[in-house]
C-alpha cells in the first residue's frame, strides 16, 4: 500500500492516559527481552507532554521497566506523537513516531503505528480483547496496510 497510515481524526488525550495492555506488537530490537506482560501507562503533564512508562516481563519473570517522554507533535488531531525512552544530560534524544492509527470509540482498545509500518502494537485496556474488538482490529489493520502475520501476540498471566 502507498503512503503511510492514516492517524485517527480525533484523540482525547486525558481518555487516553492510563493503563494499556499490549495485546499484540510488530516484534521489534527494543523490545525483545520481554517475554510477556507488557503494559504501558501514559499520565498527562502540567507542559502538555506526556510521561510513558512501559513495563514487560523478561524470560525469568523479572520486571525491566522504560520510562520516556511523548509530546504531541499534531495539536489538531493529537494523534500523533514523538516519544523518546533515552534521556542525556537533560534533554531527550532519539524522538520515535507514535501514531494512533486505531482508536475504538470508548477508548478501550487503540492501534499505535508509524508512517513506514516498521512497528505496530495493538494495546487494550484489559489483558485480552473480545471477539468483536478482535475483528475491528484487524479490519483497521488492513485498511492501514498493514500485514496482520507481522504481528505476535503478548502473553498476559491470569489476573493481570
Amino acid at each position: 500500500m502507498a503512503g503511510a497510515p492514516q492517524a485517527v481524526a480525533s484523540v482525547d488525550l486525558n481518555r487516553y492516559m492510563g493503563r494499556w495492555y499490549e495485546i499484540a506488537k510488530i516484534p521489534n530490537r527494543f523490545q525483545k527481552k520481554c517475554a510477556g506482560g507488557t503494559t504501558a501507562e501514559y499520565q498527562l503533564r502540567a507542559d502538555g507532554t506526556v510521561l510513558v512508562v512501559n513495563s514487560c516481563l523478561d524470560h525469568k519473570g523479572k520486571s525491566m521497566v522504560a520510562e520516556g517522554i511523548a509530546k504531541v507533535t499534531d495539536p489538531v488531531t493529537h494523534a500523533k506523537l514523538k516519544v523518546s525512552f533515552v534521556r542525556l544530560l537533560g534533554m531527550n534524544l532519539f524522538w520515535g513516531d507514535y501514531w494512533i492509527v486505531g482508536l475504538d470509540r470508548e477508548y478501550q482498545y487503540a492501534i499505535v503505528g508509524v508512517p513506514s509500518r516498521k512497528y505496530g502494537w495493538i494495546l487494550s485496556r484489559r489483558p485480552e480483547l473480545s471477539n468483536e474488538q478482535w475483528l475491528d482490529v484487524k479490519g483497521i489493520l488492513r485498511s492501514q496496510g498493514y500485514n496482520l502475520g507481522d504481528f505476535e501476540r503478548t502473553r498476559h498471566s491470569p489476573g493481570q
